[in-house]
């Protein structure tokens, strides 16, 4: 009987500490809201001048469980990448070449992918896909709740592009580049918004 009733106890304990485990209202899977999101990316030669410009995110959405980030997958669009900081056909000649194989080769590689594999504190761990290539990136992320049960996580990620076999005057691959050198590091900044459901 003594054995029964501590089982009972047992059971009743369980189901009281399941019964009140804090759920978040904001539980729930969030679509991106295409419109609204960007992800604006910055690039620099080793002299310092820059030229910056945007990709566009095609589809994707972010998991919440208690509150916070546990899962999420994003496709870019990199057909759409454009320069914002020059006009005419400077503009023009220059987004062809990012698009063509010396870069991006977006003929053959229409997409890149961003799909998280962990969070921890607001530290997010992904696998990012680019040209058929995959490799881990780490970045913080800040994420908002709005009135209208929409969420907007934003963070800052600086990705290799040698990793993903862009060698385009990179001094990874070529000697004596000199001031002709273009970084490595290709800084994008991103804002996610989404829409539950």
């Amino acid at each position: 009987m003594k054995k029964q009733l501590t089982f009972l106890s047992g059971i009743l304990a369980f189901m009281a500490l399941v019964a009140f485990t804090p759920v978040s209202d904001s539980d729930g899977f969030y679509r991106v809201d295409l419109d609204a999101s960007k992800v604006n990316w910055v690039a620099s030669k080793i002299t310092g001048s820059t030229h910056e410009g945007f990709v566009k995110v095609m589809e994707g959405g972010i998991q919440i469980s208690n509150g916070e980030i546990s899962g999420g997958k994003f496709t870019i669009d990199m057909t759409s990448i454009t320069v914002t900081d020059l006009d005419g056909g400077m503009k023009e000649k220059l987004e062809g070449h990012l698009k063509n194989d010396d870069f991006f080769a977006v003929d053959k590689f229409k997409t890149a992918s961003l799909a998280i594999v962990s969070v921890n504190d607001n530290k997010v761990k992904a696998n990012l896909t680019i040209k058929g290539i995959t490799h881990e990136v780490e970045f913080p992320v800040e994420m908002n709740f709005d009135d209208n049960g929409g969420l907007k996580a934003t963070a800052s990620i600086e990705v290799d592009r040698a990793k993903y076999d862009v060698k385009y005057k990179s001094g990874s691959f070529f000697e004596n580049l000199g001031d002709k050198a273009i970084n490595d590091i290709i800084k994008f900044d991103v804002v996610i918004v989404g829409k539950a459901g």
